[in-house]
C-alpha cells in the first residue's frame, strides 16, 4: 500500500517544472504591468514631470559652473541665481534672434503660399495618380451629414488665452526647480549617500554622481558648442547662396540640432519648403538643403566624434528608440531630454552593475577585424593583470598584519621568559 501511495518521480519533477514556469512567468507579468503604469505615470504627469526633468538636466550641464562660481566664496543660493539669470539671458538673446526674422516670413507667409501653389501645380502630372487615390479615399469616408464647423477670427485668440497659463505654468516649475537643484545639490548628494548602508553602496552611489554629473555636463556643453558653430556655419552658407534671413536658419539649424536625427529631418524639410517657396530653378531649391546636408554630416562625422570622444558614443538604435519615446511621451521637452536620460540610466547601470570582460569562448576566425581582435585580447589581458595585483596586494597586507602581530624570532611575548 505504501509503494502504490507514492507518486512517481516523474510527476514530481513536472510538478515542480511547472511550478517554476508559473512563477518566471507570475514575474515577467508584474515587470510589464509596472512597465505599463510607468508609462501612463510619464504620459499623464507631462504637465508636471517634463519641466521638472529638464530643470534637472540642465541644472547637470551648469553644475560646474556653479562650482566655479562658488569657489570664489559665493553661497550656493547666490550660485544658482546666477546660473538661472544666465540662462534667462540665452533665451532672451535666442528670442531676439528668431523673432525679428520670423515676423518677416510670417507677414511674407500668404505671398509664399501662393507660389508653392504654382510650383506644385507644375508637378500636376505626376501627382495624379495621388489625387485620384485622395478621391477615393474621400468617396469612402464621405456623408451625406456632414457638420461644418465655422471658427471666428477671434478663435485663435481665443486657443492661445487657453494655452498660455498651462505654458506659464511649465515656465515658472521649470525655472523654480533648476534654482532649488542647483542650490541644494550638495544637500541632495549627501542625503542619498546617508540611505546607503553599507560602504560599498555608498563608494557606488558616488561613483554615480561624479559620473553622471561630469558626463552630462561633458556631452551638454560640447553640443552646446558644437551646435552654434552649426548655426554659425549655416548663417553663412545661407547668406553666400543668397538666401533670406540667413541668421533665422542658422539659429534654427542649431536648436533642431539638440535633437539627433529628428531635428536635422525637419530642417531639410524646413529648407525644401522655403526654398520651393522662394526660388524658381530646380538648383535654388536644392542649394539650401545641399549646404545644410554637407554642414551637417561634417558635423556628425568629423567634429561630434573629436570634441566628445567615443567613449560617451551610444548605440544610434538605442538613441532613436529613446528620442521617439521621449517625444511619444512629452513632445519637443521630451527629445530634449532623450541622450541626457539615457547618458543617466548608462552610467547608472554600469556603476551600480559593473561587467566584467568576457573572454570569447570560441577562437576568432582569420577573416575577423583584427583591430577588435586586438581590443579584445588587450582588454582580457588588461583584466589579467588587475587581478594578479590584487592578488598581490592582498599577499603583501596579509603579510604586514602577520609581522604587526607576531614578535620577531628568538624574542618572546611581553610578560613572557624565554625558555633556556
Amino acid at each position: 500500500m505504501a509503494r502504490s501511495a507514492r507518486r512517481p518521480a516523474s510527476d514530481e519533477m513536472s510538478e515542480s517544472q511547472f511550478e517554476r514556469i508559473m512563477g518566471n512567468a507570475a514575474r515577467v507579468s508584474l515587470v510589464l504591468i509596472g512597465f505599463l503604469a510607468l508609462l501612463f505615470a510619464l504620459k499623464a504627469g507631462q504637465v508636471f514631470l517634463a519641466p521638472i526633468t529638464l530643470a534637472i538636466v540642465v541644472g547637470l550641464m551648469f553644475g560646474p559652473v556653479a562650482d566655479r562660481v562658488e569657489q570664489f566664496g559665493v553661497p550656493p543660493a547666490i550660485s544658482a541665481a546666477i546660473v538661472v539669470l544666465m540662462l534667462l539671458s540665452v533665451i532672451a538673446a535666442g528670442t531676439f534672434l528668431f523673432a525679428v526674422p520670423l515676423s518677416e516670413w510670417v507677414a511674407r507667409a500668404p505671398m509664399i503660399w501662393n507660389k508653392l501653389q504654382l510650383q506644385l501645380d507644375n508637378l500636376q502630372g505626376p501627382l495624379e495618380t495621388l489625387g485620384n487615390i485622395q478621391e477615393q479615399i474621400s468617396s469612402v469616408f464621405a456623408s451625406d451629414k456632414a457638420m461644418a464647423v465655422t471658427v471666428e477670427d477671434g478663435g485663435e485668440m481665443i486657443g492661445m488665452a487657453l494655452i498660455a497659463p498651462a505654458i506659464l505654468a511649465q515656465v515658472l516649475i521649470f525655472l523654480a526647480s533648476l534654482y532649488f537643484f542647483v542650490a541644494t545639490r550638495d544637500h541632495v548628494r549627501i542625503s542619498v549617500l546617508s540611505l546607503c548602508v553599507s560602504r560599498r553602496m555608498r563608494w557606488r552611489t558616488a561613483h554615480v554622481f561624479r559620473d553622471v554629473e561630469a558626463k552630462v555636463s561633458r556631452f551638454l556643453l560640447s553640443i552646446t558648442f558644437i551646435n552654434f558653430c552649426v548655426g554659425c556655419a549655416v548663417s553663412l552658407a545661407m547668406w553666400a547662396i543668397g538666401m533670406p534671413s540667413p541668421i533665422l536658419w542658422g539659429a534654427m539649424a542649431a536648436v533642431l540640432n539638440y535633437i539627433p536625427y529628428v531635428g536635422q529631418g525637419v530642417m531639410v524639410l524646413v529648407l525644401l519648403s522655403v526654398g520651393l517657396g522662394t526660388q524658381t530653378s530646380l538648383e535654388g531649391i536644392l542649394l539650401p538643403v545641399g549646404c545644410y546636408v554637407a554642414i551637417n554630416f561634417v558635423e556628425g562625422q568629423i567634429v561630434t566624434p573629436h570634441f566628445i570622444g567615443r567613449t560617451m558614443t551610444l548605440n544610434p538604435f538605442i538613441i532613436f528608440l529613446s528620442i521617439t519615446f521621449w517625444l511619444w511621451a512629452w513632445g519637443p521637452v521630451g527629445g530634449l531630454v532623450a541622450v541626457p536620460t539615457l547618458l543617466i540610466a548608462t552610467s547608472m547601470l554600469h556603476h551600480l552593475l559593473p561587467s566584467k570582460p568576457m573572454v570569447p569562448s570560441k577562437p576568432i576566425g582569420r577573416s575577423a577585424n583584427m583591430s577588435e581582435r586586438q581590443r579584445l585580447l588587450a582588454n582580457t589581458a588588461q583584466a589579467i593583470r588587475e587581478q594578479a595585483d590584487e592578488a598581490k596586494a592582498e599577499e603583501k597586507n596579509e603579510k604586514r598584519k602577520n609581522e604587526r602581530f607576531e614578535p620577531p624570532e628568538g624574542t618572546a611575548p611581553s610578560g613572557l621568559e624565554t625558555p633556556a
